[in-house]
């Protein structure tokens, strides 16, 4: 990545709940399964996926995708940009842990928050957000509700609701970073409907083309934990949980990557996760890493190819 980019906007869209073989394991080219059973729209189950589930995967996970058929604008996009197929989710765990990952490349938690959990938020860890406002830059949570549990981020007014972001997004006005999460019913999480939550992903994206943002922004679309759904790639276990058990990496999800200056038609095999996007700020806005992971972490530099022709936006109705 070079020090100096024609990227002045990061938009980090943060769906939920899928690994990458139930979304993108047909994609042609990628190292996916295409041989799982076909998934209901919306699915008929909501499969447990804390980190005692996780451990029993491959047993307990559903074995079920969609396909293009299902996911038109997602496989449009994986087309005409950068779609990662070895791209993890950083806690072998549910949402909750995985969410303070993509903001502070850390959690103190392997599940979700419950209200008798001896550990309780909110937590005092460095943060992305905090980098940038300390370096003079500005951020915008839409909508994530575990910015809540860092104390620093904690009644921030820059956490706002998050269908302001087309509204800012349209009228240009975004800031150096956004974290973007769906309201209730259009996350993808089961039950959720996978074509409205779709939908909603691409009505983010056209704002930031109808707002003229186009030309200075990387937009990422990934998706928060696994769902307890089946992928086929194991995650290396890098780091143990207190009781022994594997707390990084979780299992695979698809991460795309739009911008004029992602690779067209690119399936990127390097290996990247949630902390990867952070580490992606941090090249492209100077920023130095909050702690080992970060540090550690692949920068999605091969994404992107700053040298060529800048890409025009996607179709406003992508797969269509």
């Amino acid at each position: 990545m070079p020090s100096t980019s024609p990227i002045n906007h990061v938009v980090i869209i943060f769906k939920e709940n899928h690994t990458f073989d139930n979304y993108f394991g047909t994609f042609p080219g990628v190292n996916g399964d295409a041989t799982l059973a076909p998934a209901s729209d919306p699915p008929t189950v909501s499969p447990v996926h804390d980190h005692k589930a996780w451990l029993v995967r491959a047993t307990h996970a559903a074995r079920q995708q969609y396909n293009q058929a299902a996911l038109p604008a997602y496989f449009a996009y994986a087309r005409q940009f950068t779609l990662c197929d070895n791209y993890f989710t950083d806690v072998a765990g549910p949402s909750t842990p995985n969410h303070l990952m993509a903001i502070a490349a850390d959690s103190p938690v392997i599940n979700n928050i419950h209200r008798n959990d001896p550990i309780q938020p909110p937590f005092d860890l460095p943060s992305l957000p905090a980098s940038l406002e300390q370096a003079g830059m500005t951020w915008r949570n839409y909508g994530g509700y575990a910015f809540k549990y860092i104390t620093s981020l904690h009644g921030s007014a820059s956490n706002v609701k998050s269908d302001q972001f087309v509204v800012d997004a349209a009228a240009g006005n975004l800031p150096t970073v956004s974290w973007v999460y769906a309201p209730s019913g259009l996350s993808e999480h089961p039950r959720d409907s996978v074509a409205q939550g779709e939908a909603w992903t691409v009505a983010q994206v056209n704002a930031v083309v109808q707002g003229g943002l186009w030309p200075t922004t990387a937009i990422f679309i990934t998706w928060d934990d696994w769902g307890g759904w089946y992928d086929h790639v194991e995650p290396a276990n890098v780091e143990q949980w207190s009781d022994g058990t594997q707390f990084r990496y979780g299992n695979r999800v698809g991460c795309l990557v739009l911008s004029p200056y992602a690779k067209s038609g690119y399936i990127s095999k390097a290996l990247h996760s949630h902390v990867s996007l952070i580490k992606c700020c941090e090249t492209l806005f100077g920023l130095k890493p909050l702690n080992a992971r970060d540090a550690a972490s692949d920068d999605m530099s091969d994404c992107f190819a700053f040298t060529q022709q800048p890409a025009p936006p996607p179709s406003p109705t992508p797969g269509h």
